[in-house]
């Protein structure tokens, strides 16, 4: 019994209807013993960011039920569920660690990213975050009216946004605006809605720009040489 190898052989005298040329493509038979499959062996390696402790501070309540966590500080309360793919333990020092259930690419992604979540709640409730954005452009201006936060920004009306539950908005020097607050999620939304009303453009750099975020500028047209 024979079988075919991936080898080809091309004759210069072989003809073919579909490719209408002078190259033809004859297959080289080959012993059925030569024929052989190689098996590809994927290994996972353990997250850098997964495998390291999570510190739990003193005025932090954890609540573990086998996949959801539970932590509650001075600042609020969040919650986060976990999927199979991974598990968190209470260890006797009281650090929090979170362990692969399987050795998968995906349990390998959820290890790493998870434990980033599981910190972030932790750290949210106990001490907080915060994202600080500035208004760069002539008349740009905020300012926070009640729950809402007013902006000038070049349109024919201002832009007013409402402040979301647990979020707390300060300006200073009518452009640099602060968003504080436990969720960090949260954070991150309101202020990447606050800054797609106007994003920097890469001419002049006016917009809204995070404090620490480099706008990459564009050289404007040159005039006709005479």
């Amino acid at each position: 019994m024979a079988s075919l190898s991936p080898s080809l052989h091309l004759p210069c005298n072989s003809r073919t209807g579909f490719l209408g040329k002078t190259h033809g493509i004859r297959p080289r038979v080959l012993p059925a013993g030569r024929v052989g499959f190689v098996r590809t062996v994927v290994e996972c390696k353990e997250s850098r960011i997964g495998k390291q402790p999570i510190e739990v501070p003193s005025n932090v309540t954890l609540t573990l039920e086998e996949q959801f966590v539970k932590a509650k500080g001075p600042l609020g309360e969040l919650s986060l569920s976990f999927p199979g793919d991974v598990k968190i333990v209470k260890e006797e020092s009281g650090m929090l660690r979170v362990y692969k259930t399987a050795e998968t690419k995906r349990a390998n992604q959820m290890h790493g990213l998870f434990r980033t979540l599981t910190d972030n709640i932790i750290v949210g409730v106990s001490k907080g975050f915060d994202k600080k954005l500035q208004l760069v452009g002539v008349g740009y201006r905020a300012a926070v009216e009640g729950n809402d936060l007013v902006m000038n920004l070049g349109f024919s009306h201002p832009v007013r946004m409402a402040i979301p539950e647990g979020l707390a908005v300060k300006v200073e020097e009518n452009t640099r605006i602060t968003v504080s607050g436990y969720d960090k999620s949260a954070i991150g939304q309101f202020a990447a809605t606050i800054k797609k009303w106007r994003p920097p453009e890469p001419y002049k750099g006016k917009g809204i720009r995070y404090m620490d975020e480099v706008v990459r500028r564009k050289e404007g047209k040159a005039g006709k040489k005479k």
